[in-house]
C-alpha cells in the first residue's frame, strides 16, 4: 500500500499487478508506464508485465497475484479510502475467483477502511459477486470505467452488483456518453486524459454527465481537465487545473460504516 496523488482516494493497495488492453480508454493507461518504471527500479513483482511499442509501454496480458501483499491493510489502524488495484483490474480473467475472495476477506476484516474497486470488466464482477458474495460489504465501493458511448453498457452490469456504493469513472473521457442512466449510481468521477499522447476532452461531454448527475442525485467529482483545457488548448495538467463551471467539484458519496 502507498500514499497516492489520486484526488479521490488516500492510498493504493495492489495485491494484483498487470493487465491487458480491453477498450479505447486503455490506450494511454498510466499504469503501463508506471509498471515499466517500477520494474526498472528493481521491483520484482512488476518484472515482465509490459513491452515496448515505439515510445510506449504496453501490457503483455500477464497478470500476477501477489499473496505477500494481501494482509497489508490489516496494519493500517487509521481509517483510509483505499483504491484497490491501481496497477491492474481485479476482475481480469486471469485473476482467480479464489484470490478475489481472499481480498474480500481482508476487506471484511478491516471495516474501518473504505475500499474503492474500479473495473472495466463489470460483467465478471456482477457474475462472480452475485454467485459467491451476494451480500454487500458496507465499506466496499464498486465501480466501472466508461470513457465514451461505446462502453456505456458497463453501467447496466454495474447495477447488478451487490454494493453499498456504486460509482463510475468517466476518465479518460474521450467522447460523449449521451444521456446515461445513473439509476442506483451514487458517484461519478469525470476527468480528461494527461500526458504527451492525451486525447482532447470537450466541455459539452462533461455537461452531459453533470446534468445527469443532477437528475439522478449522483455525487459529482471533477478530477481534472488533463492535458487539454476547456478552451481546447494543450497545456500541462497543473496549468489546466480542476475548475469546471467556475469552481472545483469534490462531492463524495455518503461515508457511513455503521
Amino acid at each position: 500500500m502507498a500514499d497516492t496523488q489520486i484526488e479521490w482516494t488516500d492510498a493504493t493497495w495492489n495485491p494484483v499487478v498487470g493487465c491487458s488492453i480491453i477498450s479505447a480508454g486503455c490506450t494511454n493507461c498510466y499504469a503501463m508506464e508506471m509498471a515499466r518504471r517500477l520494474e526498472a527500479m528493481g521491483m520484482a513483482k512488476y518484472r515482465g508485465l509490459t513491452r515496448k511499442s515505439g515510445k510506449r509501454s504496453i501490457w503483455k496480458g500477464i497478470v500476477k497475484e501477489d499473496h505477500s501483499s494481501l494482509n497489508i491493510p490489516l496494519s493500517w489502524k487509521k481509517s483510509k479510502k483505499i483504491f484497490v488495484n491501481s496497477m491492474s483490474d481485479l476482475f481480469h480473467d486471469n485473476v482467480s475467483d479464489d484470490f478475489i475472495l481472499k481480498i474480500w476477506g481482508v476487506m471484511k476484516a478491516t471495516p474501518h477502511h473504505h475500499y474503492q474497486i474500479l473495473t472495466k470488466r463489470p460483467e465478471r464482477m456482477a457474475h462472480l459477486l452475485s454467485k459467491r458474495i451476494p451480500h454487500a460489504l458496507r465499506n466496499v465501493w464498486l465501480g466501472t470505467s466508461v470513457e465514451n458511448a461505446d462502453v456505456v453498457e458497463r453501467i447496466d452490469h454495474l447495477r447488478k452488483v451487490p454494493a453499498s456504493i456504486r460509482f463510475i469513472s468517466f476518465e479518460p473521457l474521450i467522447g460523449a456518453v449521451g444521456d446515461v442512466d445513473l439509476t442506483e449510481i451514487h458517484w461519478a468521477i469525470v476527468g480528461g486524459e494527461s500526458g504527451r499522447s492525451a486525447r482532447p476532452i470537450r466541455e459539452e461531454w462533461i455537461d452531459q454527465i453533470y446534468d445527469q448527475c443532477d437528475v439522478y442525485d449522483t455525487a459529482f467529482f471533477f478530477k481534472q481537465w488533463g492535458t487539454w483545457g476547456k478552451d481546447n488548448k494543450r497545456r500541462s495538467k497543473k496549468a489546466n487545473g480542476r475548475e469546471y463551471r467556475g469552481q472545483t467539484w469534490n462531492a463524495m458519496p455518503t461515508l457511513t460504516l455503521t
